[in-house]
């Protein structure tokens, strides 16, 4: 019924955000990892999983058509509902996902609330033949080296930005030797151009 929506981010809280858009509030749910990237006051777009049940009507929504897709693959498992699939994408990102199935790594999913041994098998075994093998990045975040990187990027984004603008950056510099002063300074010369 809807492929996103995009509005001003009024609040979020632990599971959801709202987002105003012309003068409607809609509240979706959403995993930790798109909360990550919404700051309360910017506009931003939500792909979203219209879900129609007896007990109400829901929005669920993600920063990424990739983690939309992922939650979508997870409703398609058996005892699977939305609640599960956002817990599980909180706890794993979509190509953590891909590659806990493609090992066959069933511990990965118990970190996630509601699910057990025998859910994270079933996630293994019902989706195994639907994950798209070529598409997994294998190392999809930088090794944080030392404390210094740690410091640097809770530093930064206590100034606002997000986690995935700040590991972008960092990404790209070379961060051996540096103290977490300089490291910020870097990231925000080049978050600034």
């Amino acid at each position: 019924m809807y492929e996103y929506i995009t509005g001003k981010v009024v609040n979020t809280k632990d599971d959801y955000v709202v987002l105003d858009n012309n003068g409607i509030g809609y509240k979706i749910y959403t995993s930790k990892n798109s909360l990550i990237d919404i700051v309360i006051g910017q506009n931003v777009t939500m792909y979203i999983h219209f879900s129609l049940r007896e007990d109400g009507i829901n929005l669920y929504g993600f920063t990424t058509e990739e983690e939309l897709e992922m939650f979508n693959l997870l409703l398609l498992v058996s005892k699977i509902g939305p609640k599960v699939g956002l817990n599980i994408l909180s706890s794993l990102t979509p190509n953590q996902i891909k590659l806990a199935i493609i090992k066959n790594d069933s511990s990965q999913f118990c970190n996630a609330p509601g699910v057990g041994k025998k859910t994270a098998s079933r996630i293994i075994l019902e989706l195994k033949d639907r994950i798209n093998k070529e598409c997994i990045v294998i190392n999809e975040e930088p090794e944080l080296e030392n404390d210094e990187i740690e410091m640097a990027i809770h530093g930064i984004m206590s100034l606002g930005y997000s986690k995935g603008e700040v590991l972008k950056v960092i990404d790209k510099i070379d961060t051996r030797g540096m103290a977490a002063e300089d490291i910020i300074r870097e990231v925000l010369k080049r978050l600034s151009k």
